[in-house]
C-alpha cells in the first residue's frame, strides 16, 4: 500500500499541514499533474477517501488542513482570503511542480477559485462544486439560530441546526442517501466542538460572514462546475452564472442531491472529477504532467 506523507509548513505565522498519496502504479507516466483538494471546514486533509480511490492510481493526491481547519492553527483576525491564497501557494511551492490541479468544493471552493484568477499559469485545471457565490438570508438564519443554540451551550441544539441549515430537507425534492448525509454531517459538528477540530466553529462563521470574491472572471484554465440540484445553500442557477464567468468552462448538475453532493454522491463525484482531469486539452492548453519529486 502507498505510504502517504505529510508535511508542515506555516504562512503569517500561522502553522498548517498538508498530505501526499503517492500515486499507484509507480512505473508507468502519471495521467495528469497532482491534484490538490481543497473542501470545507469540516473537510480535512483525512476527509476525502474517495478521491484516493479514484484519482490515487492516476496521479498523486494532495489534501490539507489550511489555517484554522483541522489540526492548523486558528486563522488571525481580519480577513481570510490573503492568508489562505499564500497557503495554498507554499504547498504548491513546497511540492515543487510547476502546475497542479485544484479541486474545491464549497468553502473550498473560494480559496480555489482564488487561488487560479492569483496564479493562472501554475493551475493545470480546476474544478469547482457547491460555489458559494451566494449565501442567502434562509441560510444567514439558520445560522444565526444555530450560533444561538451554542452560546446557550446547546452543542446538540447546533449540531442539528447548523447541518439541517446545508441540507435540502424539501420532501418533493428527493435527496439520494440525504438521511445518511444528514446524519454525517451533523455528527461531524459535534466531533468538532467536542475537540476533533477546534476552529471548526470559526472558520464556519467565516464561510458564511465572509463574502468570497468570486466575480473578475478567469481566462486559460480548463474548469469544470459542478452542483447538486437540489442545492440550497447556492442555487445551481447561480452557480451556473459564476461558471459562465470562467471562460470555456462546462457546468453540470447532479440528480437527486443537494449542496453535500460529495457525500450522497461520492463515488459519482469522484469519477467525475477523475475524469476531467484526465480527458484530453487542447493543443494550446496541453503540457507535459509532472509528477512530484521523491525523497
Amino acid at each position: 500500500m502507498t505510504q502517504e506523507i505529510i508535511r508542515s509548513l506555516a504562512v503569517h505565522g500561522v502553522r498548517y499541514s498538508y498530505r501526499v498519496l503517492p500515486r499507484d502504479g509507480r512505473n508507468e507516466p502519471a495521467a495528469t499533474e497532482p491534484v490538490l483538494v481543497l473542501g470545507g471546514a469540516l473537510q480535512g486533509m483525512y476527509g476525502w477517501p474517495q478521491m484516493d480511490e479514484h484519482l490515487g492510481p492516476l496521479t498523486d493526491v494532495v489534501t490539507a488542513d489550511l489555517p484554522g481547519m483541522g489540526t492548523a492553527d486558528p486563522l488571525p483576525p481580519g480577513p481570510a482570503a490573503g492568508v489562505l491564497r499564500d497557503a495554498v501557494t507554499a504547498i504548491v511551492d513546497d511540492l515543487g511542480v510547476p502546475r497542479i490541479n485544484l479541486f474545491g468544493f464549497s468553502y473550498g471552493a473560494a480559496i480555489a477559485f482564488g487561488w487560479a484568477r492569483h496564479a493562472p499559469a501554475r493551475v493545470a485545471r480546476l474544478v469547482l462544486g457547491g460555489v458559494p457565490v451566494h449565501i442567502g438570508e434562509a441560510q444567514r438564519a439558520y445560522w444565526r439560530r444555530a450560533a444561538e443554540r451554542l452560546a446557550e451551550g446547546d452543542q446538540e441544539g447546533f449540531a442539528t441546526l447548523a447541518a439541517d441549515g446545508l441540507m435540502c430537507l424539501d420532501p418533493d425534492r428527493p435527496v439520494h442517501r440525504g438521511e445518511l448525509a444528514r446524519r454525517y454531517v451533523r455528527r461531524s459538528f459535534l466531533h468538532a466542538l467536542r475537540g476533533d477540530s477546534p476552529h471548526t466553529v470559526d472558520s464556519l462563521h467565516r464561510a458564511l460572514g465572509d463574502r468570497p470574491e468570486f466575480t473578475g472572471g478567469l481566462s486559460g484554465v480548463p474548469a469544470l462546475v459542478f452542483a447538486g440540484e437540489h442545492d440550497t445553500v447556492t442555487s445551481p442557477e447561480r452557480q451556473r452564472e459564476f461558471a459562465a464567468t470562467i471562460e470555456g468552462s462546462r457546468f453540470l448538475t447532479l440528480p437527486e442531491s443537494d449542496h453535500w453532493v460529495v457525500l450522497e454522491r461520492s463515488d459519482e463525484v469522484a469519477a467525475l472529477v477523475a475524469g476531467f482531469l484526465t480527458r484530453p486539452l487542447l493543443p494550446h492548453q496541453a503540457a507535459e504532467p509532472h509528477a512530484l519529486p521523491r525523497t
